[in-house]
């Protein structure tokens, strides 16, 4: 029985053609290293913002940058991204097995295009969606306002454009596993590629270009030998990194794991603290200077409050739209300096309101 089934988890080695595990498999590995990242570069700028807050606020970008670094290598070196050398896998030009062959310039440009700009584009429109849907919650803007009704037709487009999206990948998925189609991505069809397994030449011939050394004519020139060491320390440098990404990526999905929702709401549970007391009410010669002497003063516009509105982050009560327009600017309390969101904005009802 397990014989006949193996052919259900894996393809025949002499085949050219890899399995839908193989291919599925590559791309949930860059999913995974991504929001590792992100959270190794979140812990480090919640622990001293001043040195890695910009790194927090140019994640997308510095990752970008990483990423079309790390594709142009793989590509130009091995025929594949970074991921798809990793599971031994290649990109051939459609129709062809590709034996020693490498990409054409057309199909490499495309390849590293669609696999930078496509997943960029896509975290930036993610987030774009996620505050026009904080906005639309928190937001005093008039409704009938132009820039409400775009809003409105991006939240509204944005699920029935995702579902179009995910079911052109599943379709094309599903002609993979029927043998229908050559490629399991239309990103594949779009670059003029398809994947296949690297083969023994393919191995010999990365092993050759990693080693290629200059000729003993060139290193007689002092100019020529100095290009010649910084291009071995460059290549070093490449090979050094992706020796130690492939090492870190079961350690990068350990973390994915370890700071998931799940596991999260179990370590709060085993570690949760006692709520703190309400603040203290200190003589007027000790007297916080943010705070006004009347409590029905809002701390940010020194008036008497209008529609009273509750930090959930320090307890702190302020007129609404003061507290709106703080927080969204500044991302913190105005007189305890908690970090905050726009979600943590409670509205206040009184008896007499």
């Amino acid at each position: 029985m397990a014989e006949r089934g193996a052919h259900i988890t894996t393809a025949s080695p002499n085949e050219d053609r890899p399995s839908i595990f193989e291919v599925v498999a590559q791309e949930s590995l860059m999913a995974a290293v991504r929001p590792a990242l992100h959270h190794v570069i979140k812990v480090f700028a919640e622990s001293n913002p001043v040195r890695y807050g910009t790194l927090w606020r140019w994640f997308d970008e510095l990752y970008t940058l990483l990423d079309l670094l790390l594709q142009q290598h793989y590509l130009s070196w091995a025929s594949s991204s970074f991921s798809e050398n990793f599971y031994g896998l290649k990109r051939v030009a459609l129709g062809t097995s590709g034996r020693g062959q490498r990409l054409a310039r057309h199909e490499y440009w495309r390849s590293l295009l669609l696999l930078v700009l496509v997943p960029y584009l896509r975290v930036k429109l993610e987030k774009l969606v996620s505050r026009l849907r904080e906005e639309a919650d928190y937001s005093i803007q008039h409704p009938t306002s132009f820039c409400k009704k775009f809003d409105k037709v991006i939240l509204a487009a944005y699920p029935f454009a995702k579902f179009a999206w995910e079911g052109w990948f599943l379709f094309y998925q599903l002609r993979y596993i029927l043998g229908n189609a050559r490629h399991h991505s239309p990103l594949l069809g779009l670059a003029g590629v398809q994947l296949a397994r690297l083969t023994v030449e393919d191995l010999r011939a990365m092993e050759k270009r990693a080693g290629q050394t200059t000729s003993p004519q060139a290193a007689l020139s002092a100019s020529q030998g100095v290009r010649s060491i910084m291009k071995k320390a460059l290549g070093g440098m490449a090979v050094s990194l992706s020796s130690s990404l492939s090492l870190g990526v079961f350690f990068l999905q350990f973390l994915d794991w370890w700071y998931s929702a799940e596991n999260q709401e179990t370590l709060k549970s085993m570690s949760t603290l006692p709520a703190p007391p309400p603040p203290i009410h200190f003589e007027l010669e000790t007297y916080s200077p943010l705070l006004p002497k009347l409590r029905t003063v809002c701390p940010l516009c020194r008036k008497v409050r209008v529609n009273d509105t509750a930090l959930g982050t320090s307890g702190y009560v302020f007129c609404y739209r003061c507290a709106y327009y703080y927080v969204k600017h500044h991302q913190r309390c105005p007189v305890s300096g908690y970090p905050t969101e726009l979600q943590h904005l409670i509205r206040l009802y009184t008896p007499d309101g």
